[in-house]
């Protein structure tokens, strides 16, 4: 029966994806709650009826005690006997399905579901913004909003339908109850209930900026830990564990006094709500015995009286709670939406096509990139490369050979210029669709955390076995591969390689990434020093490779090793952001510039690092 309520509402339903996402709290959990709207509603009119219920109860006990003193045990049992079975059997069985209903609706049908369609959602957003937007905040911050958002939203409608409409619905028949005994109950319930509001206002007040600023403290903890963790290797290698600890600390100990900040607001909060519900239960049970000792009043309604403050001092407090947890729940969600409500700043324009990509003829117009800083990046490059031509691109650091390639990859829209693929303006097409036009291998090789097979087949996820494995052979991996073995027992292309791939030398990381690439056979090929972590003698054979691979292709490769690009067809030489020279390997040398002293000064075939840094 469990599963019909958790099949109500289906977390991957489709949806229209927005590139700007409501920013104010309510309008972007209502967006979330589209789903839902027949659930919700049908969650509030139980939760309502059950706590109609509850308060039908203790008019009940009232009523019973009365019928009890008003005559012999066997003239009540005649005449009222009946009732006594059916309002039994309503207890027993009227009362369970009701509430079953309700709790499944919140339970299986909501919260489970709730929480899976925003993790599922705000995964699907975030994975849409461009790599600048990741490379603003850590990874571990934004992983750690993603999670807790979406538990903290389910818990704030949890909240909403529990606590906050069972509450409303007990105060309202509590009214009605005690008015319908004697108004004059009434008088210290309504002024306990002002005074409660206010407290609770208050608390509201005090409990959303403090939890928010809590759960900001958390994750700011998350991100420099896994900060830590994500760069172990440097943490050992420079022996800087103690200073890591500290920096933890500084997270850790601001996180730890912003909670004693909430904390005071709760503590505050539960000590006036005593000497509240106090206040309540002697007002109200001892006017009831007051108007019973003058006859205005029967024993059935000071038992009823009695029994309803008793049941609101026990629900004041679990509604305080439930309320304070509703606005630590909503702070929680309004800092998650500092991350996963933000616009997508690198958008598709509307209708935009796929790339038809014919020849591979890449045309690059006064481009200019200086990240938002006026300078550095690139400054009206004019470049054309021809179908199937083979560039290299070499320059010291900081002259703009890596803002090329992230532009051509549209990683970001350029500040000036444009890039044209086979005459058609890169920003008037898809980005997938570009992005698979593009091989690149880069110079940080990092893999994902999963399986040699998944990370090769990456590269096209509809390759046979024998493609795979042919590309791993081309890119000569496949003979470490076989021998590798991971924690689990997992072998070979079945053995998990680490996060960004730890658990292999740099060497074999980037056979794997090479080996993806190959196997993606892309038209455009964009080498990043894809060499540079190989040693002399399988670089030589992969080397030879990469010329087999980069046979009809449109091939931009960015070298440090200038002795690794000098047979392409032709090498362009930036500086400060500019192209400075370009020619073939022979025609630079000949003209006694930049690229000329670059190969004068190699070591090792480096580009020099006196007055020439290393290049990007």
């Amino acid at each position: 029966m469990l599963r019909f309520f958790e099949n109500l509402v289906d977390p991957y339903v489709s949806y229209e994806e927005k590139d700007t996402p409501p920013q104010r709290l309510l309008p972007f959990l209502m967006d979330y709650a589209r789903p839902f709207r027949a659930v919700f509603a049908a969650t509030a009119a139980l939760t309502t009826a059950v706590a109609a219920v509850e308060i039908g109860l203790i008019w009940y006990v009232g009523r019973l005690v009365d019928l009890l003193s008003s005559g012999n045990p066997a003239e009540i049992m005649q005449a009222h006997g009946m009732e006594f079975i059916l309002a039994a059997l309503a207890v027993v069985f009227i009362r369970p399905v009701v509430s079953g209903i309700d709790v499944a609706l919140l339970h299986n049908s909501i919260l489970p579901n709730f929480s899976t369609l925003i993790r599922w959602r705000s995964h699907r957003h975030v994975l849409r913004q461009p790599v600048g937007w990741f490379e603003n905040d850590f990874a571990g911050r934004i992983a750690n909003r993603i999670m807790q958002t979406p538990p903290a939203a389910g818990d704030a409608v949890f909240q909403t339908f529990d606590a906050v409409a069972f509450s409303i619905t007990t105060v309202i028949g509590s009214v009605a109850l005690l008015s319908g005994a004697d108004p004059r109950l009434t008088i210290p319930l309504l002024i306990w209930i002002v005074l409660y509001l206010c407290l609770l206002r208050w608390t509201v007040r005090k409990a959303g900026p403090a939890s928010m600023a809590s759960s900001d403290a958390r994750s700011a903890v998350t991100g420099r830990v896994v900060d830590s963790y994500a760069n172990i290797h440097s943490v050992k290698m420079f022996a800087h564990h103690d200073q890591e600890i500290d920096y933890a600390g500084e997270a850790i100990e601001h996180a730890r006094r912003t909670f004693q900040h909430e904390m005071r607001v709760i503590t505050t909060m539960d000590v006036a709500l005593t000497v509240l519900n106090g206040l309540l239960i002697v007002s109200v049970t001892g006017l009831a015995l007051g108007l019973w000792y003058v006859g205005d009043a029967t024993v059935g309604t000071v038992a009823a009286s009695t029994a309803l403050v008793l049941r609101l001092n026990n629900m004041t407090y679990w509604v305080m709670w439930a309320t304070t947890n509703l606005v630590q729940a909503l702070g929680v969600v309004a800092e998650g939406m500092e991350t996963i409500a933000q616009p997508i700043g690198l958008t598709d324009v509307p209708k935009a096509h796929a790339l038809k990509l014919d020849t591979g003829n890449i045309r690059i117009e006064g481009l200019s990139h200086h990240y938002g800083r006026g300078s550095g990046g690139l400054a009206h490059v004019d470049l054309t490369i021809k179908p199937g031509e083979k560039i290299g691109l070499v320059g010291r650091s900081g002259s703009g050979k890596s803002t090329l390639v992230k532009l051509l990859l549209r990683f970001y829209d350029a500040e000036g210029g444009r890039i044209l693929i086979d005459d058609q303006d890169i920003t008037q097409v898809t980005q997938d669709s570009l992005r698979r036009c593009i091989g690149m291998v880069q110079q940080d090789s990092s893999l994902l955390h999963r399986s040699v097979r998944e990370n090769i087949l990456y590269g096209r996820p509809e390759a046979s076995e024998a493609e795979m494995i042919d590309a791993a052979k081309r890119a000569e991996a496949h003979e470490f591969i076989l021998e590798l073995a991971d924690p689990e027992g997992r072998t070979g292309y079945d053995a998990q390689v680490g996060e960004r791939g730890v658990k292999l030398s740099g060497g074999q990381r980037q056979r794997v990434a090479l080996a993806r690439v190959i196997l993606k056979n892309a038209p455009i090929l964009v080498l990043d020093e894809a060499t540079s972590a190989l040693d002399s003698e399988v670089e030589a054979t992969i080397q030879e490779t990469l010329y087999g691979v980069m046979e009809g292709k449109t091939v931009i490769a960015i070298a440090h090793r200038l002795s690794t690009i000098a047979r392409m067809d032709r090498i362009v030489v930036l500086d400060n952001g500019q192209v400075a020279e370009q020619g073939t390997h022979a025609e630079l040398l000949a003209t006694e510039g930049l690229y000329a002293r670059f190969w004068a000064r190699q070591s090792g075939g480096f580009i020099g690092t006196d007055d020439t840094e290393a290049a990007e």
